[in-house]
């Protein structure tokens, strides 16, 4: 089954994936993605931009609007995701347990919907 892994938590926290010790930060990550794929689990996935960049939709009575920012102001903003095969939501869960910012975050295991 499928599952996507939506990495939640607060930016302000987060650590600088783009500065001098960017090597050191982006390592965990690095082997998880390398376990997920040697598992043959890993769907693809990747990291978002900060929610500052982030353009909201709505269409209401037919007219398009467009708004800067998030739909809804939280503490915690979806960062990224992984899409994930595993057999069943324990071995969803395994993997989102191993997620390195599940330590200060949250990730949330959404199953994929099958249209046949």
């Amino acid at each position: 089954m499928k599952y996507a892994l939506l990495l939640y938590s607060d930016e302000a926290t987060e650590p600088d994936m783009t500065g001098p010790n960017a090597a050191d930060e982006l390592a965990p990550w690095m082997a998880f993605g390398e376990a997920l794929m040697q598992a043959g689990a890993m769907l693809g996935g990747d990291a978002l931009q900060p929610v500052a960049t982030a353009t909201s939709v709505q269409v209401r009575d037919g007219k398009t609007i467009t708004s800067d920012g998030p739909f809804a102001e939280t503490k915690e903003a979806l960062g990224g995701f992984y899409l994930i095969e595993a057999a069943d939501l324990d071995e969803a869960t395994a993997w989102a347990a191993k997620v390195p910012s599940a330590v200060r975050g949250t990730v949330e295991i959404r199953p994929i919907m099958s249209f046949d």
